[in-house]
């Protein structure tokens, strides 16, 4: 099978691989999408991630969807010709956070697809648990099954905010996650939605998808916008998607009392300056929100029933063996969200 490696630092590589041999509790799936996520980029771009780092070669890719070509004597939950979305983390299943019935996102011995040690989806066949494969409706195209991973973290993060009927919400930050974040905010019945960039085609977007207020911070200031146009007193919920420094200051000032701050984006620089005092007497909860638990049937059936639009947040596709211009291209400030094209199904 042909793989995709990280061979260097901004450098991709085809090569040929032996296929995967399953387990009994495994399938091989014929990877077809693959998106490029903002961790991938940060492993391309500088070899580490958050902490992880590479030792190369090493393969990319978590936001996965394709087919089933061979299930292992064990596993009755999918079968061949099924397609399927895969959820790329493997947690322990013993420790007590795997106990808990949502918390086995925060296993410390997680396995994720694509953070090193653990090798990605660009590659032409992967081996997987059938556990975490989810079979996708017919109107449901792989594509938006591999785009499942992007929207569970937006759904666990608004989750995490606790958005609900008539809050007011403010999203830092236009990227795949941002516009995903602001979606389900909305589904959860988020009364006002402002969203902030710096780039008019992400502004732009985030307008179409149906945002009351997209600013642009080099032009006008969100808390001042918040107060003119929102309420006087800041958003109820603020959940930072970007990562970057500007915009997470901009969290406390934005927030009301007694409201609450989700950490979604992952900065490069991670300190994060705290006034002790204010938040004692302005009383925010500041929360991380980190990966998902739980959340793939939903997302799925969120994109059937056209609850969730992920398809309208890919700005292009390309081919296997376009996939080091594709992440050059993804790296470019106006592109939302890129997806490799591994095989040629619909």
């Amino acid at each position: 099978m042909r793989t995709c490696e990280l061979t260097d630092v901004s450098e991709f590589t085809l090569v040929e691989r032996d296929l995967p041999t399953i387990a009994p509790d495994e399938v091989l799936v014929r990877i077809d999408r693959v998106g490029i996520c903002g961790s991938d980029l940060h492993y391309y771009q500088h070899g580490e991630n958050g902490g992880n780092v590479v030792e190369f070669p090493h393969v990319l890719g978590h936001e996965a969807a394709g087919t089933v070509v061979e299930v292992g004597d064990g596993v009755s939950r999918v079968g061949p010709d099924d397609r399927v979305a895969i959820e790329p983390g493997l947690p322990c299943g013993e420790c007590g956070y795997c106990a808990g019935d949502d918390t086995y996102h925060l296993c410390e011995d997680m396995e994720y697809m694509s953070s090193p040690p653990v090798e990605g989806a660009l590659t032409e066949y992967v081996a997987w648990p059938a556990e975490y494969l989810y079979a996708l409706p017919d109107s449901v195209s792989l594509r938006e099954g591999a785009l499942a991973e992007p929207l569970s973290v937006a759904m666990h993060a608004c989750q995490r905010g606790g958005v609900s009927d008539g809050d007011t919400v403010l999203v830092t930050g236009g990227g795949p996650i941002g516009q995903l974040v602001s979606e389900v905010a909305m589904a959860r019945g988020a009364e006002t939605v402002v969203l902030t960039d710096v780039v008019p085609e992400k502004l732009a977007l985030a307008e179409s998808r149906g945002v009351d207020y997209a600013v642009d911070v080099t032009e006008s200031d969100p808390v001042e916008t918040i107060r003119e146009h929102v309420d006087e007193r800041g958003v109820d919920v603020v959940l930072e998607s970007s990562g970057f420094g500007g915009a997470i200051e901009t969290t406390t000032e934005a927030v009301k009392r007694g409201g609450t701050v989700v950490f979604v984006g992952i900065p490069l620089e991670p300190e994060f300056p705290t006034d002790i005092v204010e938040t004692i007497g302005q009383e925010y909860d500041l929360k991380g929100s980190f990966r998902f638990s739980n959340t793939y049937p939903k997302a799925i059936e969120g994109i059937e029933t056209g609850r969730f639009d992920v398809d309208s947040i890919v700005t292009f596709e390309s081919s296997f063996e376009d996939t080091q211009a594709a992440f050059d291209r993804a790296a470019e400030p106006e592109e939302v969200k890129g997806v490799i094209r591994v095989s040629d199904e619909l």
